[in-house]
């Protein structure tokens, strides 16, 4: 076994790894670039190493420093984590030829499953099922159009060494084709240095299905079992799920042998995953097709791990050391259910743009790994809540900046319990008791997904999101009861806020209107009557009883709730006052309450809000990035949905288009013009 292993990655994976590593008595190395110079994992590590600027191109994705900080600690292996130099052959064999172990597959697999229009043509000769398409190069846009006919649309171009969402484009039309084959190609160059696409069918319905490949030097290859990662936005995973409510036993044994043989067929050994398209029309389950693998650890590992109690990383370095594998695929089982939650920095309140910048406030529901080790309960971990339990995974701190150097992850939130509607409901209560300022994020968007009665039935499509959510993301639903049950809360916090303030300043109660228990709360677009008793309210003339512990600043740490003879309720919020208004955060939504005494409330002036002005003639550039591409000129005539222009943002381009008719009246911004969020690229007549 190793003594000491180099983590070549940062944030949540680097913690995640230096975590098993210590539990099995090895020495860590973290190496990091200025950004990180006081990220947790560096702390968390026996030794670090400095290996250049913020950029990743210059720091994490030159083999070169990695290698060197491997022979300046004496590190005999390296843990890749997950993207940057995990899936880069030239880097496995930079690494062996200076005797130096790479915790992760040979170089062959890495090579041939790194190339998806090689690794179909391998995956169709071992057997497993591929999507019907065009395997080979695509000369021109041109040859994307008559490739697209054949096939039949809807089809999907993607870019061959892409990932992560990048370089992929959905085409419904020869139009649509002509438009995003060129923005493909330009992107699978920016970022992975390979410019070639293909071209593949459009699944109807289709879940996202993949299958958790192990295997050992010794020819063992197991399955552990199956993920669902259909709640994607733009063909990036959010939510994923073990196992999956649509694989049957049936299906999971086909499905697992397929990718066995594909593993064996490129000799595969250490920790990877297969990548599956099912057809959700299809009931028999029968139609499943090879997507691509993954030669690494996936972002999504922790709900394997849950519901097998095996640590992938334990098992990926014992591998690496020549160790055979200790089960057998008897030995995997299904144990309860789990989801992982990804947090992201991005504001889905604006079309989820991304949110860089200083975490002023962060408390997650429990300790992650920048706090304390993983605890191990039965065959999954974390910290007990109930009958389940809740992981968080995170490599960030209270103070530390989220930077637009790398992946927007603040954290992955992992719930672990008996049945899936138990480990969702644990998801809504932990989400409630995140707390995050001072930089946009999506819990609310994620515990909304929880709720949504389409995620809990099952019935599931990569679709998800821009099918339930065409308008974009303005909030959970919210029931009529517990509105109520907000409505009472936030006449109570008013309540309780000017009875502070009173006392604060001596003010005697007939110096001003008394402090009064009747007020008139009007949350969001509705109102409500509320009357303040003792232990209860009449809301709209309906008892609701419950409590509630609110500390004053930000944060109501929980409260209870229950309208009628109904069940209670618990929820957690986040409470901030904003002028006039409170700002109650619960549930997935951020509610924004005007509360006043009712006999004043009746004077409807009161009530008036500003109306916000129009920006509707105006293009506003809705992201920082860099302006690629403007499609019009000054005096230019264009139509609702026209392309105005391209801004590229993380290494993804952005079609901006008209909203309405109009004419070009005044551009305001150049191509290759870096733009702040909010900045107005250009005006309508």
């Amino acid at each position: 076994m190793f003594s000491k292993i180099l983590i070549a990655n940062r944030g949540e994976i680097a913690c995640r790894v230096i975590t098993t590593a210590r539990k099995m008595g090895i020495k860590t190395v973290a190496v990091y670039s200025d950004a990180d110079a006081r990220a947790p994992f560096v702390k968390m590590a026996d030794e670090e190493v400095h290996i250049g600027p913020s950029p990743a191109a210059e720091s994490y994705l030159i083999p070169e420093k990695i290698i060197a900080a491997c022979k300046q600690t004496g590190a005999e292996a390296v843990h890749p984590g997950y993207g940057f130099l995990s899936e880069r052959a030239s880097f496995v064999e930079a690494l062996e030829a200076e005797g130096i172990a790479f915790i992760g597959p040979p170089v062959n697999a890495i090579a041939a499953m790194g190339d998806k229009i090689e690794s179909k043509k391998l995956a169709k000769q071992a057997g497993v099922n591929v999507v019907p398409g065009y395997v080979g190069e695509i000369d021109d846009t041109e040859h994307a159009v008559r490739i697209s006919n054949e096939i039949g649309y809807p089809v999907m171009m993607k870019a061959s060494a892409g990932g992560g969402g990048k370089g992929m484009r959905l085409a419904y039309s020869e139009a649509d084709v002509r438009e995003g084959f060129e923005s493909v190609k330009r992107e699978g160059l920016n970022s992975f240095g390979d410019d070639r696409v293909f071209i593949e069918k459009f699944i109807l319905n289709p879940r996202h299905i993949e299958i958790q490949i192990l295997g050992d030097k010794h020819g063992n290859i197991l399955y552990l079992n199956e993920r669902e990662c259909s709640i994607q936005r733009r063909h990036q995973k959010v939510v994923e799920e073990a196992p999956s409510p649509f694989v049957t036993p049936k299906m999971r044994k086909a499905m697992g042998e397929q990718c066995v043989a594909l593993a064996r067929a490129v000799g595969y050994h250490s920790a990877g995953t297969v990548e599956l398209i099912v057809s959700g029309a299809d009931p028999t389950g029968e139609s499943f097709y090879f997507l691509e693998m993954n030669t690494r650890l996936q972002v999504e590992h922790p709900v394997t791990e849950a519901i097998t109690g095996v640590d992938l990383v334990e098992q990926m370095i014992r591998v690496a050391a020549g160790e055979p594998l200790a089960m057998t695929q008897d030995d995997i089982g299904i144990h309860g259910w789990s989801i992982e939650n990804r947090v992201y920095a991005e504001d889905p309140y604006r079309g989820f743009l991304p949110s860089t910048g200083r975490l002023v406030y962060y408390s997650p529901p429990v300790p992650g790994w920048s706090e304390d080790e993983m605890v191990a309960g039965m065959a999954r971990r974390g910290v007990a809540r109930g009958n389940g339990s809740v992981r968080v995974d995170d490599g960030v701190y209270e103070g530390g900046e989220v930077s637009m150097f790398y992946d927007p992850m603040i954290a992955k939130l992992v719930t672990w319990a008996p049945t899936r509607d138990e480990a969702a409901d644990l998801q809504i209560e932990a989400l409630d008791n995140f707390r995050i300022k001072g930089l946009g994020h999506n819990v609310d968007f994620l515990s909304a997904i929880m709720q949504h009665p389409r995620f809990r039935s099952g019935e599931l499509t990569t679709g998800f999101i821009a099918e339930e959510y065409p308008e974009g993301f303005t909030g959970a639903a919210v029931s009529d009861d517990f509105a109520k049950v907000l409505a009472a809360v936030c006449a109570g916090l008013e309540f309780a806020h000017q009875a502070r303030g009173r006392q604060i300043s001596g003010q005697m109660a007939d110096e001003a209107l008394p402090v009064t228990g009747e007020w008139l709360v009007k949350l969001g677009d509705t109102r409500h009557e509320v009357v303040l008793g003792e232990g209860h309210a009449v809301v709209d003339g309906v008892r609701v009883t419950g409590t509630s512990n609110w500390l004053p600043g930000m944060v109501l740490a929980e409260a209870h709730g229950a309208v009628g003879d109904g069940p209670e309720v618990k929820f957690g919020l986040i409470v901030e006052r904003s002028g006039n208004h409170w700002v109650v955060t619960t549930r997935g939504a951020a509610h924004r309450a005007l509360v006043l005494p009712l006999a004043l409330a009746r004077h409807e002036s009161l009530m008036l809000e500003k109306v916000p002005p129009d920006l509707s003639r105006m293009l506003i550039c809705p992201m920082p990035g860099m302006l690629v591409k403007l499609h019009v000129a000054e005096g230019d005539a264009v139509q609702p949905g026209q392309p105005l222009a391209t801004v590229e943002a993380m290494k993804m381009e952005n079609i901006l288009r008209a909203e309405k008719e109009g004419v070009i009246a005044k551009i305001n911004a150049a191509e290759g013009e870096s733009l702040a969020v909010d900045a107005v690229i250009l005006e309508l007549e």
